[in-house]
């Protein structure tokens, strides 16, 4: 992929995103987005800098267009179901830090939600 070539995943969910938004400005009454706060888990298979990258494309001639977006990150927590410790994790497949051991139950890390957006 080349410099100029946007990551087309993070480009979906961007479309996703603005679109929700677009929607939310219909039913909530706003007609201009300045900000908004997404919080992406450290576990959701996206990559905040391509988000960043795409989001100002898709924006563009939307409610949304001009906004700031902000990248809120969420670190990836989990179970150890062997030593019973709350941990926490950087990607799938981690063993636990405390005891090695594989057994996690996934408690948090997965999202990519909005968290907040300054409207007008």
């Amino acid at each position: 992929m080349s410099a100029s070539t946007p990551p087309m995943h993070e480009m979906s969910l961007c479309e996703g995103l603005v679109q929700s938004l677009e929607e939310q400005a219909m039913t909530q009454g706003f007609h201009k987005i300045f900000a908004v706060w997404l919080e992406i888990g450290a576990l959701a298979t996206v990559e905040p800098d391509a988000m960043l990258f795409n989001y100002d494309i898709v924006a563009r001639g939307t409610v949304a267009e001009g906004s700031k977006l902000e990248i809120i990150a969420v670190p990836g927590k989990a179970w150890c179901m062997n030593c019973s410790t709350p941990v926490t994790i950087s990607r799938h497949g981690d063993a636990c830090p405390a005891c090695g051991s594989y057994q996690l139950q996934l408690l948090d890390g997965e999202q990519m939600r909005i968290k907040q957006i300054e409207v007008a």
